[in-house]
């Protein structure tokens, strides 16, 4: 666990002294080393295009060659998101104008939203805050709109329902409904070092 850890801080520190030092340039750095350690369900090219994956490489972080291969072998099956292009066109119409890395944040999301986990372990970030102010730096309108503090994956997916005016929840609010915990309960308690503590007693 300490040689996992500590691998990590140090792609950390290596991405952030060698950014350029954006806005977005600390929670990519963390998602990648995060990546590059084999951790979160970003696939290979962290779910960005070939092309994308090169722009924001060039643009970020310029002097650091990035493989393009998840070191999880983790794979994206779009066949089974029929919603990619609605979530694509919900981060899009909420987007930052003068944010530069935006673009390739959306895709990431939607690579992120096909996890299994909360949204900010499947990105690889290293914790619900994380997650929360890259909302807010890139999607600022949408991220104020939960104000509630859902969960993000589940906050994303409410909103494609309400786009297409449906009400999936029987109860009259969010207060008195049995499954509010599912909804709202702490996302901290399961950390990317926590899963990997116990993958290795599992497997010990």
């Amino acid at each position: 666990m300490a040689t996992f850890a500590m691998t990590r801080e140090r792609i950390f520190r290596e991405l952030v002294e060698r950014s350029n030092r954006s806005g977005n340039a600390i929670w990519l750095a963390r998602m990648i080393a995060s990546w590059r350690v084999g951790e979160g369900a970003l696939p290979d090219y962290l779910g960005l295009s070939p092309e994308q994956f090169n722009n924001l490489r060039s643009h970020c972080f310029s002097d650091i060659a990035l493989p393009h291969l998840a070191v999880s072998g983790k794979t994206v099956d779009y066949s089974r998101m029929l919603e990619k292009q609605d979530l694509e066109t919900l981060l899009g119409d909420f987007r930052a104008p003068d944010v530069a890395e935006t673009e390739w944040i959306i895709a990431i999301l939607v690579a992120g939203c096909l996890g299994s986990d909360h949204l900010w372990q499947d990105l690889g970030l290293w914790s619900r805050s994380e997650l929360s102010g890259l909302m807010s730096h890139n999607f600022p309108e949408l991220a104020a709109r939960n104000n509630k503090d859902m969960k993000w994956k589940k906050f994303l997916y409410k909103q494609l329902c309400e786009m297409e005016g449906l009400n999936l929840c029987r109860a009259p609010s969010c207060q008195v409904c049995q499954d509010y915990g599912l909804c709202f309960a702490s996302e901290e308690s399961t950390s990317v070092i926590d899963q990997v503590e116990r993958n290795f007693n599992r497997d010990a």
